[in-house]
């Protein structure tokens, strides 16, 4: 396999350890042999004494990465019998928990599209580095799934009902939002991206931003804060919606009607998660509540048909399954939460 079909790449310069997601045509979508061969990079490094910090980017110009495969998992929720995808699931998740406790400084350049699997494999890192090009989203409902990688965890410690609102829209947000939610620290402008990588190879971490960091420019949710934090504090969906229609503010209308095209069954599994995990010790307490989620809505029609809406035909006209809002009851939210058993995820 040549180095341009190796779909992560790895090199050390000087004290740094790169990892370089390598799918650029697939805007580096994580499938299985790459969450493997991450993990792979990670116990080798761990214990060579020579790599101080481990950094990830993404190949290509488009950003550090678009998600999961989502098109193998739709294959094998339409054809096979989830296995595939359950198995993926479990090795990422565990991977998502690696990454936050790995003990080396671990150096995500979130540039351009990072969303889904993405902010799995950069937000749980110890330094998380945004750029003028950044754009975060966990988008699962849009596709009929639910946020996964751990992302219930951080957006359910973002301030206020911003994380609520970021799972449920799957609305995209820059460098100073994804501040002000903690899915990153530190804004480097994309053109001093390359000195501060040259310079990790010779410096510490904290040396080589200090003299790069800038200010972030300022986003859009703070001034958003009012109406979000006043719906989407709401019990349920249904009651989100109606605070969001009879607020008054035009973007509060466009989020609600933005709400209203996304899977029903996925916005209300969505919201329990979302308020389950604020409640949970650990992220690693919050993957296993995903892993449970994942594997129930691999069964649901809407992820099937979501993904056949939004990536393969791109008709952007899904028929979700149940259609609207009150036809989901709470049964259907419940079910997604039971134990696993024996093939519970385990982490915590």
């Amino acid at each position: 396999m040549t180095g341009s079909e190796t779909p992560v790449l790895r090199r050390v310069e000087g004290r740094a350890a790169h990892l370089v997601l390598n799918r650029p045509r697939a805007l580096n979508a994580i499938d299985h042999e790459m969450v493997r061969l991450v993990d792979a990079a990670l116990t080798d490094w761990e214990h060579d004494d020579s790599v101080a910090s481990v950094v990830i980017t993404g190949a290509g110009e488009r950003g550090l990465c678009a998600g999961g495969d989502i098109r193998a998992v739709h294959d094998d929720a339409r054809d096979g019998d989830g296995s595939a995808s359950a198995a993926f699931w479990r090795d990422e998740y565990h991977l998502n928990a690696r990454i936050a406790r790995y003990p080396k400084p671990y150096v995500a350049i979130m540039d351009g599209i990072v969303m889904g699997g993405g902010v799995g494999i950069s937000a749980h890192g110890s330094v998380r580095v945004v750029t003028e090009r950044s754009r975060i989203a966990m988008p699962e409902t849009a596709i009929g799934f639910v946020p996964d990688v751990g992302g219930t965890w951080l957006l359910a410690h973002a301030p206020g009902e911003l994380g609520t609102y970021l799972a449920l829209t799957g609305a995209a947000i820059g460098a100073g939002d994804a501040l002000l939610c903690g899915l990153a620290d530190h804004y480097l402008p994309t053109s001093d991206v390359p000195g501060f990588l040259a310079a990790l190879a010779t410096s510490p971490v904290r040396d080589a931003l200090s003299t790069r960091e800038q200010a972030a420019p300022d986003g859009e949710l703070a001034a958003m804060r009012p109406w979000i934090d006043a719906c989407f504090a709401a019990d349920t969906v249904e009651e989100i919606v109606a605070r969001l229609l009879d607020h008054g503010d035009t973007e509060a209308k466009e989020a609600a009607e933005l709400l209203l095209s996304r899977s029903p069954l996925a916005l209300k599994v969505t919201l329990a998660a979302m308020r389950s995990a604020r409640g949970l010790g650990s992220l690693e307490e919050a993957l296993d509540q995903e892993y449970r989620v994942s594997c129930v809505a691999m069964g649901n029609p809407d992820l099937v048909e979501g993904v056949r809406a939004q990536i393969i035909d791109k008709d952007r006209r899904p028929r979700w399954q149940p259609a609207h809002l009150d036809e989901v009851t709470d049964a259907d939210v419940r079910r997604h939460f039971v134990s696993l058993g024996e093939r519970e995820l385990g982490l915590a």
